[in-house]
């Protein structure tokens, strides 16, 4: 996997299938809060999840950018504390507070980067990863406390997901998983397209640009226009099909003045009815020069609505909101897709807030959603651990 994953999908939504928004701002090394907002705060001691809220408020409070968790991971490590939990952050900046293992829950403490300066106002809190995932985040924290299940808030999602994929080579498989991304309080969400990047590389002998022979770098165009015409097919929704992105281009003359040498760097979202080498098996079939060197991979997951813990979810948010529960397809890559390809145990995905504010320069979430979400997990974490 490349030290990044693209996060460029679309921003449509509909009750079935959620696309991955991905409005990014430049980074700023301290969050802004915002002096008038002062007054809002008292917001933070109403209901019955004002520690929760408190907590909230604190980390979105504390930079947490991608590569610099540790002020935000003590934050997190302080409320397990303050309840008297055993938690410490391991050596790849994990925060581990295990328990009942008949559910884990797990979300991510990094942020993308962005300035969004922190306030409530009318309930409703403003700042860089209210939504993704600071909000599913922190009301797992409450829930888990409260039920006494275990929990680890993960590090690096936003980039090479280090964090996950450092607690399934390091701890046993749980019984359930609960990943935390923003699915709305009454939605949960089953599915999520894998991921493949690599980098193409070909080298061609110089010569003029009269010679009818092809050159490096219009094979590495042929090629990647091969793929992209195979993947381009008619399927119902984006979910289903084979997203292809090349994501940089480099060619030109090598430095000896030799040869001819194309980089192409790509990218594809694979649905869950392909695997991963069914893409690199059509990728590489293309190949008439050069070759791909292909990167770690995420494997698609798409869970059962069937299982243990999709059933659980969908009488808790009936019995919290009286509503229909939303099950969700996403677009894009998550956590869930590194447990789903290590664990064999029921999983779903679940947390506060709109996705379309992933990322978002007005990224924002509803202090009484948030508590909606506490009640859920809370009503999901009792039910799988009686069963």
């Amino acid at each position: 996997m490349n030290a990044e994953i693209d996060r460029e999908d679309g921003g449509e939504a509909d009750a079935e299938t959620e696309t991955e928004s991905a409005a990014e701002t430049a980074a700023d090394a301290e969050v802004d809060v915002d002096p008038d907002a002062d007054a809002d705060t008292d917001a933070l001691d109403e209901g019955e999840w004002a520690d929760a809220r408190h907590l909230l408020y604190d980390m979105v409070s504390t930079p947490s950018v991608s590569g610099d968790e540790e002020a935000a991971a003590e934050v997190l490590k302080a409320f397990f504390e303050a309840h008297d939990r055993e938690v410490w952050i391991d050596e790849i900046g994990n925060v581990r507070a295990p328990a009942d293992d008949a559910v884990l829950l797990t979300s991510h403490i990094d942020t993308v980067p962005g300035d969004v300066p922190v306030k409530i106002e009318d309930g409703v809190l403003w700042g860089r990863g209210s939504v993704d995932a600071t909000g599913p985040l922190c009301s797992m924290a409450a829930a888990a406390v409260e039920t006494g299940v275990s929990f680890v808030g993960v590090v690096g999602e936003e980039t090479s997901s280090r964090g996950a994929w450092h607690l399934v080579e390091d701890r046993e498989e749980p019984d359930a998983v609960v990943n935390g991304e923003p699915s709305g309080w009454d939605g949960v969400t089953l599915g999520y397209r894998g991921f493949l990047s690599g980098t193409y590389i070909s080298t061609s002998e110089l010569g003029h640009s009269s010679r009818p022979e092809e050159n490096a770098i219009q094979s590495a165009v042929a090629w990647w226009s091969r793929v992209a015409d195979f993947f381009d097919e008619e399927r119902d929704g984006v979910f289903d099909t084979v997203t292809t992105k090349p994501v940089t281009f480099d060619g030109g003359p090598t430095d000896d003045g030799l040869a001819v040498e194309a980089t192409v760097d790509v990218q594809f979202r694979v649905p869950p009815r392909l695997s991963i080498d069914d893409v690199r098996e059509v990728a590489e079939s293309e190949l008439t020069r050069g070759g791909v060197h292909w990167n770690k991979p995420i494997p698609p997951v798409m869970m059962s609505p069937r299982t243990d813990v999709a059933r659980a979810f969908r009488v808790a948010i009936r019995n919290v909101g009286g509503v229909k529960p939303r099950l969700l397809r996403k677009t894009g890559t998550s956590d869930m897709n590194i447990f789903a390809g290590t664990w064999d145990c029921p999983m779903a995905t679940y947390g506060p807030g709109d996705s379309d504010l992933d990322h978002a320069p007005n990224e924002h979430l509803d202090l009484e959603e948030f508590d909606s979400a506490i009640d859920v997990l809370v009503d999901v974490c009792e039910r799988l651990a009686d069963d």
